[in-house]
């Protein structure tokens, strides 16, 4: 991947709100995130309010409704339209489904993923609750790329944040968000530049 004068194309994946996606958006209408443009929306959830916000934005989107779908059948409809559009680079923004492995296979290390912990710690489902509950002292996001385990790809970049003694689990998440918001754009640009290698599990930045 290359952030060279070719603008690198970015599919968004999400199921819900997409707080995330129009952070991602703003980011590029305000020239923090360079050398990309969002190419398609895409949702799993007919109602998704990340919908609405492509409409707004006036981005193409498409819904492919995953209920009562296999799962392998409803990603091959996902993937079509991926590759009709040129994607070079797709992006979890709350997407709220398991990919199928030939999914990930036809993205190798080109999908990324946001999460809400400091993975490996808290995987899965409502990982800011499972943080909180656990008692921890510092929380936070992954950004990572998505292999075929569940929030397992080797990891882009992390962002920290304490948890205080003032939370609870909304608060948290709350913050969390926030810096969510922050990650996604700083990970994407990294990827975007084409300026790292993956060795083993490690994500290095390359120097000239």
């Amino acid at each position: 991947m290359s952030g060279g004068r070719n603008l690198v194309r970015l599919g968004i994946l999400l199921s819900g709100r997409g707080s995330n996606f129009l952070a991602i958006a703003e980011s590029i209408r305000q020239g923090r995130l360079k050398g990309a443009e969002i190419d398609v929306v895409i949702s799993n959830v007919p109602d998704a309010g990340g919908l609405k916000i492509a409409e707004e934005l006036g981005l193409a989107s498409k819904v492919f409704a995953s209920t009562g779908r296999k799962r392998a059948e409803h990603d091959a409809d996902m993937l079509t339209c991926l590759q009709a559009h040129k994607v070079d680079l797709v992006c979890l923004a709350g997407y709220m489904r398991l990919l199928s492995p030939d999914f990930i296979a036809a993205f190798p290390n080109r999908i990324l993923n946001i999460h809400p912990s400091l993975l490996p710690a808290f995987p899965g489902l409502d990982a800011q609750r499972q943080a909180f509950d656990y008692g921890v002292n510092v929380a936070g996001c992954t950004v990572h790329f998505v292999d075929d385990h569940l929030d397992h790809g080797p990891i882009v970049l992390q962002r920290a944040i304490p948890v205080l003694d003032s939370d609870d689990a909304h608060s948290l998440s709350a913050r969390i968000l926030a810096e969510e918001h922050l990650a996604y754009t700083e990970g994407i640009g990294r990827v975007v530049s084409g300026e790292y290698a993956i060795l083993g599990r490690r994500f290095v930045k390359r120097t000239h």
